[in-house]
């Protein structure tokens, strides 16, 4: 490990946005360094794939490692990867081995959900009965035909246990207490959701019980766990992408970057990057790559969500084709899907699935390899997927003004 005394200056004029880019592609395993890996590896190396209900999670693993949807779900089904809420209390795809810290992340948002409910009315202690009672209910039906139920189940069982919160509560966002408890006990690991469909492309849910181990570490020993791993992901963030993506507070991050010995880079456009030291001597020697290097990736893939600084992927040009557009093209969440070369959006693009085709625009002429990747693309999201969503709620009928916009802006 190199310690900061062993650590390459870099001039800041080298780290321009190209390299930049180029050493974020790299980091993201992009450049095909992870072909043929399994889906926790990958996950390990790239970081936390973000689940909504979409497709990303499958172009995730499909750009960096090649694998197939059955391989994918495979991994979910033996829990080498798992979808658990943890930063920010956000929903995200895990390998195994960040289950429980990951979790322990996430665990001020359960007991968010709480707090509305006792702002309600409702006493710490009747949740806390309701979320043992669910546990006993799952319990009992291991090793049964219902071993996994979904909530309609579990308030079918559970009958009176489970409060109607009447109006006040939906204005809230708490129509009943089942989700609060629901939520303390996965935050805890005593149940899991699994998909009903084995698909991670969906958001209809069943529960079973789980006994997972605790990290048996401090809260504060666990953040700067966190950020020895985003830094690692990303190869570098500013501090206000730090606290986006992990929601500490100025003082926790500073105290988590120091457990790190994170160091400051200083950039071509003026920008104080946080890097570990070892990747300090990594960028210090690394070179773009000098021929393309196409991927089409998910709005939300890791590349652009971790540190969500899409508008930096884009150049000038990229930048001013883009400009007029409705919607939130350089934006930091991406209207539209991006095609990349070695880290630069030089396109965007939708799936139709009523022509089985892509909608797809490039700011420049489309060379040969551009060509080849979408219809590579293409073709595995019509026979492996059958649809690309972005979110659970984003329909062929909601992305249509996007396809036709795309349409329209390739017929020039």
């Amino acid at each position: 490990m190199t310690t900061q005394n062993e650590m390459t200056q870099i001039p800041p004029e080298k780290l321009d946005p190209q390299l930049l880019r180029a050493w974020s592609w790299h980091r993201q395993g992009l450049d095909g360094s992870l072909a043929a890996k399994g889906a926790a590896e990958v996950l390990d190396r790239v970081g936390w794939a973000r689940s909504i209900g979409g497709a990303n999670i499958y172009l995730t693993l499909f750009s960096r490692a090649g694998m197939l949807r059955g391989d994918v779900d495979a991994a979910a089904a033996a829990r080498e990867i798992h979808e658990l809420p943890t930063a920010r209390g956000c929903t995200y795809v895990l390998p195994a081995a960040d289950y429980a810290w990951g979790l322990q992340l996430g665990h001020a948002s359960a007991e968010a959900a709480v707090k509305v409910l006792e702002r309600l009315g409702v006493q710490r202690a009747e949740i806390e009965a309701l979320a043992q009672a669910i546990l006993q209910v799952l319990l009992d039906a291991r090793g049964t035909a219902e071993e996994a139920l979904d909530p309609q189940g579990l308030k079918k069982i559970l009958g009176d246990k489970v409060r109607n919160m009447g109006e006040e509560g939906k204005k809230k966002g708490a129509s009943t207490t089942l989700p609060a408890a629901l939520g303390l006990l996965q935050a805890d690991g005593r149940i899991r959701r699994v998909p009903v469909n084995g698909r991670l492309d969906q958001q209809r849910y069943s529960y079973v019980a789980w006994e997972l181990e605790g990290s048996g570490e401090g809260d504060e020993a666990v953040r700067a766990r966190m950020l020895e791993r985003f830094l690692s992901w990303t190869g570098g963030a500013t501090l206000g992408q730090i606290r986006w993506f992990t929601d500490f507070t100025v003082a926790q991050a500073k105290k988590a970057l120091a457990a790190t010995d994170a160091v400051q880079v200083s950039t071509a456009a003026g920008e104080v990057l946080w890097m570990l030291p070892d990747d300090v001597n990594e960028l210090a020697g690394f070179e773009a790559p000098a021929g393309e290097d196409i991927q089409l990736l998910s709005g939300s893939d890791s590349l652009v969500l971790l540190r969500r600084n899409s508008a930096d992927l884009f150049d000038e040009a990229g930048a001013k084709a883009v400009e007029g557009m409705s919607g939130s093209a350089l934006a930091a969440d991406l209207s539209d899907h991006p095609i990349l070369d070695r880290g630069r959006i030089i396109g965007l693009w939708q799936y139709d699935p009523e022509n089985a085709r892509i909608a797809w625009w490039t700011f420049g002429p489309a060379s040969a390899a551009v060509r080849a990747r979408i219809a590579l693309t293409e073709e595995w999201i019509t026979e492996d997927l059958g649809d690309f969503r972005s979110f659970s709620l984003d329909s062929p009928k909601s992305r249509a003004k996007n396809i036709a916009r795309l349409d329209a802006l390739r017929a020039g």
